[in-house]
């Protein structure tokens, strides 16, 4: 691997790689004319409004200029897509024709069809700053996804998938790309930690093709250029064009005229920096080296239900999170873990201490130690209270100085009723309301409740509307994986086994990524 980018390098690209992110907007806010045809004597013409992504109004609009048409004047408005789908939901006047990024927002508007022709279409990439790229290897060898974002000096961030395309085909992208591992939710959610919830900062980043392209064109002194990282499976824009209801027989003629003329190629002309519908190669007389003007190959658009499930997955990823961790803290916690040097405990604990740093920085997290009788009567005890990720880094001495109770047994179902309680209390809406419990056993308490008990109790406490979900983590050889499922289903939660327990902290990160990315 290459030598990282240093900071100096850093702060010379993060701003000018931001301009990708507003190139849409920036680039074509002039475009808003009226491209009057033909006026015939006495002719009064009729305006036909057509929004178009800012990205194509400049093609569309000179379209509409060739077309010639008699009394018709079209009016072509550069309007960023998420803001046309949300009034054509609502009471706004409409245009006659809309041509969006993607096909993803005709499925947000109403009043329009699911789907339309496509009339050009620009893959997306990653953007990557040209340090970056040449620090892994480019231009010497084409760069991959994987590889990139396996690179510790980057800093990758996410355009809002909410509101930018591009984000939900990176997200659709990191699925596919992570389908093979051995855990796929783990990786894809471990995937999705690479990125922050922001453009702001990011040296790599989802953009579309001609966004890289108006960015390097337009590159002032001491600008850095971006490199187009390709995937097959990244889904395209694909700008489809839609007649909008309520348009006059004649503004409809219109309309279809425009149709016709941009499916036979009027927007991807030698001087467009758009692709054909089917990916084409790039016709720009003059391409740009850091983008690959060879044809391209794009996923396929995947459906409203797929698309809403990869939206739940991010925001899980990226809300803030407020857990419990119950730590076992029994006497046979104590036995060595073969080949390590450590105890169950030892390397149980130095797993919870690395998971801090998978939650984002405004989660809290509590800790509590459980076995029989450790406070009083009470089978667990308070390690560190519930507090933001930063005060409890500064305090893992107190986790790492937690050591076994010699002759405890295992309080498991007491304590997790009593934590399970506590969490609900405490639960705060917006956040991923967690409860994890880590032991090696089952529970050995003479005086505690049943385990029927148990599973009554959190069947009574779980609510759809306030969830909880419980994570259990066996350790361990004798961790008994029918209990430990029987203890979570309740609570919509899962159970996960680690029969070596020196492998305790991939099963710990892999049950987090599964409940993060459960959505």
């Amino acid at each position: 691997m290459g030598r990282h980018a240093t900071a100096r390098t850093r702060r010379r690209i993060l701003l000018p790689l931001l301009a990708i992110a507003l190139a849409a907007v920036l680039g074509a806010a002039t475009w808003a004319v009226v491209a009057m045809a033909r006026s015939d004597p006495g002719c009064e013409p009729v305006r036909v409004v057509v929004a178009a992504s800012p990205d194509i109004a400049p093609a569309v609009t000179e379209a509409a200029r060739a077309l010639d048409l008699a009394c018709v004047a079209f009016d072509v408005q550069p309007r960023e897509s998420h803001q046309v789908a949300a009034e054509l939901s609502g009471t706004a006047s409409r245009p006659q024709a809309w041509i969006p990024s993607s096909t993803l927002f005709l499925r947000k508007a109403g009043g329009v069809p699911l789907s339309g022709p496509s009339i050009a279409s620009s893959p997306v990439v990653l953007a990557v700053a040209e340090p970056v790229a040449r620090e892994l290897g480019w231009p010497r060898k084409p760069l991959t996804w994987p590889e990139v974002l396996a690179h510790t000096g980057i800093v990758a961030g996410m355009p809002d998938p909410g509101h930018d395309p591009a984000g939900v085909s990176a997200l659709v992208a990191l699925r596919e790309l992570t389908k093979d591992a051995s855990d796929p939710a783990a990786a894809y959610v471990a995937s999705l930690r690479h990125f922050s919830p922001t453009t702001s900062g990011a040296t790599v980043f989802p953009a579309a093709e001609n966004a890289v392209l108006r960015h390097n064109s337009g590159l002032l002194e001491g600008e850095t250029a971006s490199v187009a990282v390709y995937s097959s499976a990244a889904p395209a824009l694909d700008y489809p064009f839609v007649e909008v209801e309520g348009a006059t027989a004649q503004q409809g003629k219109a309309v279809a005229e425009l149709k016709r003329a941009l499916l036979r190629g009027a927007a991807t002309g030698p001087r467009s920096e758009l692709r054909a519908a089917g990916g084409q190669a790039l016709r720009l007389t003059e391409t740009d080296q850091r983008v690959e003007a060879q044809g391209q190959r794009s996923a396929e658009i995947p459906d409203a239900a797929e698309v809403a499930k990869a939206l739940s997955q991010w925001a899980a990823v990226n809300a803030s999170a407020r857990v419990q961790v119950l730590i076992d803290v029994s006497g046979s916690m104590s036995a060595p873990v073969p080949g390590t040097g450590k105890s169950r405990l030892r390397i149980t604990l130095e797993a919870a201490e690395n998971a801090l740093h998978l939650f984002r920085s405004t989660s809290q997290v509590r800790f509590l130690a459980f076995a029989t009788k450790v406070d009083g009567d009470r089978d667990y005890r308070e390690i560190l209270p519930m507090a933001p990720i930063r005060q409890q880094l500064a305090a893992v001495d107190r986790l790492r100085a937690v050591r076994a109770v010699p002759d405890g047994q295992t309080g498991l179902y007491d304590s997790v009723l009593d934590i399970y309680r506590l969490a609900h209390e405490e639960w705060e809406r917006g956040k991923l309301n967690l409860v994890i419990v880590m032991t090696d056993g089952r529970d050995t308490d003479p005086g505690g409740i049943s385990r029927e008990n148990l599973v009554a109790e959190l069947g009574k406490l779980s609510d759809r509307d306030r969830p909880v979900p419980l994570i259990a983590i066996g350790i361990g050889p004798e961790a008994d994986e029918t209990e430990l499922r029987q203890l979570v289903a309740p609570a919509g939660g899962q159970a996960f086994l680690s029969r070596d327990p020196a492998k305790i902290g991939e099963v710990f990160y892999g049950a987090l990524g599964r409940i993060a990315g459960a959505g």
